[in-house]
């Protein structure tokens, strides 16, 4: 930990109430447990839906710990709850998969697991998202909360959610019963690590926080033929071409400049050979948004540009292009509530010092918490996000995201203790705020 956040750190306790020097106390005496326990799930990361030796091993921390456990719900989810007398129910979330990446960090705990995904390849795995750091804070908090039993009053359920990278792990939990079998929360909370911040740094973003993540699939059909006849064919990569192109107007000339969209094309392919024409090419999108209507815009547009390019270049009906939306990898966007955003900003602040809380502008990537809120608004919902990057190495970069390892990186390797020890206090600072006793 450099010795500018030492400070910080120090000078954030000393300007606190009286109990936070002794949470912030108890949290650095937890410590090597928890990097010892860090260390492990960043070894050992699982692909999504495939977690099973994850799952197991922090469901046994948490029934140590007193919580009432089930496991498997959502296929490998974990649901712990702890009942304290009468009170609201808050729900702690955090998420368990890793990704399909070859580390490159070159930590001496680098995860060299390698496992089969469902697309059938084998691929290294590792916790290139940071949720390795979310698990561990997640047992902290717990380990916290249940030493704290006398100043908090209510319930408290706390979920390992599987497969959030693919977008399917919280719409599991849920089909599973989440809301009906266990308590319904009033409340839920979740926290993820950040490169775009310093180490140590809490950001908050009041509203969406995150966007809509859509899958869609081109089919563009055409006539194949000899690369050197062009006109006894129906070329699908000159149409393919025009509709990447003409998807482009869907953003920049029909949205509103001040709602937010992104239409990506992300893969184009076409053609096995220079001299002949293909009778297929397959076009790859991600589509970003956040409001219903944007979204519904935006899909809408893409099924017009696809049909109207094909009858412009003379293709008949049978040949139009086939446009799926990937609607199983559909991720809905993140909303976090004014009143719980507004009041974290506060406690956080009150907390660390205002110079390591900041209000964080929205993103385009997407997050499945948002179902937790969806499920039911009347639910207060927030994920705030826990800097990562070690403070030397951001400024050193001038803060430019472009000269810094991203999260999904094969070299993204977070100053974990640092955010591992600020998201515990936090998520511990919220939940008690939350559970307040009256």
């Amino acid at each position: 930990m450099n010795r500018t956040l030492l400070a910080l750190l120090a000078a954030s306790i000393l300007a606190a109430p009286a109990g936070a020097a002794t949470l912030g106390e108890a949290i650095r005496a937890d410590m090597p447990q928890l990097m010892t326990l860090y260390r492990d799930l960043h070894a050992n990361p699982e692909l999504s839906m495939q977690e099973v030796r994850t799952p197991a091993k922090l469901a046994a921390e948490m029934k140590k710990l007193g919580f009432t456990v089930t496991e498997n719900v959502g296929k490998t989810g974990v649901v712990a709850v702890m009942k304290n007398g009468a009170g609201p129910t808050l729900m702690l979330r955090a998420d368990m998969d890793g990704l399909p990446i070859v580390e490159q960090t070159g930590l001496p705990y680098a995860s060299k697991v390698r496992a089969v995904a469902r697309s059938g390849v084998e691929t290294g795995v590792m916790h290139g998202c940071g949720h390795d750091t979310h698990m561990t804070a997640f047992i902290g908090t717990a380990k916290r909360l249940a030493a704290m039993k006398d100043q908090w009053a209510g319930t408290l359920v706390m979920i390992l959610q599987p497969g959030e990278e693919t977008g399917e792990g919280a719409k599991a939990m849920l089909d599973d019963g989440l809301y009906t079998r266990f308590p319904k929360p009033d409340a839920v909370v979740a926290f993820h690590d950040a490169a775009a911040l310093p180490a140590g740094v809490i950001g908050v973003t009041p509203g969406y926080a995150l966007a809509n993540v859509d899958s869609v699939d081109i089919s563009v059909r055409g006539l194949g033929g000899h690369g050197a006849y062009p006109h006894t064919t129906k070329d699908p990569i000159v149409l393919a071409s025009r509709i990447v192109t003409t998807l482009q107007t869907l953003v920049s000339r029909e949205n509103d400049p001040q709602q937010p969209a992104v239409v990506t094309v992300g893969s184009f392919q076409a053609g096995a050979k220079h001299n002949i024409i293909s009778d297929e090419a397959r076009l790859q999108l991600t589509v970003r948004s956040y409001t219903p209507e944007v979204r519904k815009k935006l899909l809408d547009g893409i099924r017009r540009v696809a049909r109207g390019e094909a009858i412009a270049a003379g293709m008949p009906d049978d040949k139009m292009p086939v446009v799926t939306i990937r609607e199983q990898e559909f991720t809905p966007s993140t909303f976090n509530t004014e009143k719980l955003s507004n009041r974290a900003i506060e406690l956080f602040t009150r907390q660390f010092g205002a110079q390591r809380v900041v209000k964080t502008p929205a993103v385009m990537g997407g997050e499945d918490f948002s179902r937790f809120w969806l499920a039911d608004k009347s639910i207060e919902s927030l994920i705030f996000w826990v800097g990562g990057t070690p403070t030397a190495t951001y400024q050193a970069a001038g803060g430019d995201q472009s000269k810094l390892p991203s999260l999904h990186s094969p070299f993204w390797a977070p100053e974990a203790e640092t955010v591992i020890a600020t998201a515990t206090e936090a998520m511990t600072i919220a939940a008690l705020d939350v559970l307040k006793k009256g």
